[in-house]
């Protein structure tokens, strides 16, 4: 039985807590937010289990509600106060937050005009050089633009924007801590491959994966935009489904080769979109790998996927074709170079990516001309009342 209990006894064990998010001990990294209170348990006292001695109450300060360390953090202490100062002991412990919760949904960005998202039915149709050339094209038009790398699990935007070993840090506005987006080629970005190991798979659960987008999203400092890019992974799951329950999304680009299996994966976008219970208005089709041009020849063109492929899907769909861009060694040359073709407004490649956003811009301003906001998903799968 614990005769003698005082609050240093409890502080001393909480020194041997370590929190993972600062690798420092719970007093080192001034989560306690107090003196823990230490009082005798006494028969009447309704707040001590049976055969408790001593009650002792800690109030743990975290950094925000969505700690994904909080509930580890919180058993070990408790362990850490019953290991050093008696078994007999009732322990609560309380938990308070540095942040304000973050804003409900339906009222997160709302500095953002309007909300692109680039999707493509398949992988490797050029989606994400789509959304880096647009995103830096639209900057260079005047525009303030974000972008967020949606792929949590293969997330590219931090290479193609050359800034792979940047970091970025928080900062604390309106009594919340919010991560600053990575600027650069006057683009705020931001990517989980910042805060993930280029050279480790990410092996995250479903729930894991939505929960770290909604923190890009909402726990971010995006401040004033007139574009926000959501650079989508390719198909439809659980990240296009959080995006849609989130984020009133301004309209959709879908990204395919003229190949007639991206044509049939790139229906399937444009339906996801376009279902009844989602109502995201589809703003055009964008072309990737239309034709070859060999540098010697440049007056012949060889359809190597085919000729025209989305040209009439996007006449079947009733929708605009956007762009057509052939086969360029120097796209993915300048992507792989963190120097997307967008930067090079001299050249046919940057100009076509100019065109681009010009049309984005058009079909945008349409779109808000002719058509109300588009309504959030709710959880059940219908737009909220």
């Amino acid at each position: 039985m614990t005769e003698t209990l005082y609050p240093k006894m409890v502080m001393d064990a909480l020194q041997t807590v370590m929190y993972p998010g600062t690798k420092k001990n719970l007093v080192e990294s001034d989560m306690v937010a107090d003196t823990p209170v230490v009082s005798k348990c006494e028969q009447q006292d309704g707040g001590c289990g049976e055969g408790a001695v001593w009650h002792v109450r800690v109030d743990l300060v975290f950094p925000r509600d969505t700690d994904p360390f909080l509930k580890s953090t919180v058993k070990s202490a408790e362990a850490a106060i019953r290991y050093h100062c008696g078994q007999d002991i009732e322990v609560e412990i309380r938990t308070e937050f540095k942040t304000k919760p973050r804003p409900e949904v339906g009222k997160m960005l709302p500095g953002v005009k309007n909300i692109v998202a680039v999707s493509s039915g398949k992988g490797g149709v050029g989606k994400s050089t789509v959304s880096a050339n647009l995103a830096i094209a639209l900057a260079r038009l005047g525009y303030k633009v974000g972008l967020l790398d949606t792929d949590i699990f293969g997330p590219s935007m931090t290479k193609m924007f050359g800034v792979e070993d940047v970091r970025p840090y928080a900062v604390e506005k309106d009594g919340r801590q919010l991560i600053v987006p990575v600027e650069h080629y006057g683009v705020k970005l931001l990517s989980i491959g910042f805060f993930v190991s280029p050279d480790t798979a990410t092996l995250w659960r479903g729930g894991m994966a939505t929960s770290a987008l909604k923190q890009l999203i909402a726990d971010a400092d995006w401040g004033e935009l007139d574009y926000f890019i959501l650079d989508t992974p390719p198909g439809t799951s659980d990240i296009h489904l959080t995006l849609l329950q989130t984020l009133p999304i301004t309209g959709a680009v879908i990204v395919s080769t003229p190949q007639q299996v991206a044509l049939a994966d790139a229906r399937k976008g444009i339906d996801m979109y376009r279902n009844e219970k989602v109502q995201v208005p589809i703003l055009g089709l964008r072309e990737n790998m239309a034709w070859f041009t060999p540098a010697e020849l440049p007056e012949n063109r060889y359809y190597i996927f085919g000729n025209g492929g989305c040209r009439q899907l996007a006449e079947e769909m009733q929708v605009p074709l956007l762009a057509q861009i052939p086969i360029v060694q120097s796209i993915c040359e300048n992507g792989d170079a963190g120097e997307p073709s967008a930067l090079h407004a001299e050249t046919a490649t940057g100009q076509a990516f100019i065109a681009l956003a010009q049309s984005v811009v058009t079909v945008v301003n349409r779109r808000n001309a002719q058509l109300p906001k588009t309504q959030i998903v709710g959880t059940s799968g219908h737009h909220p009342k």
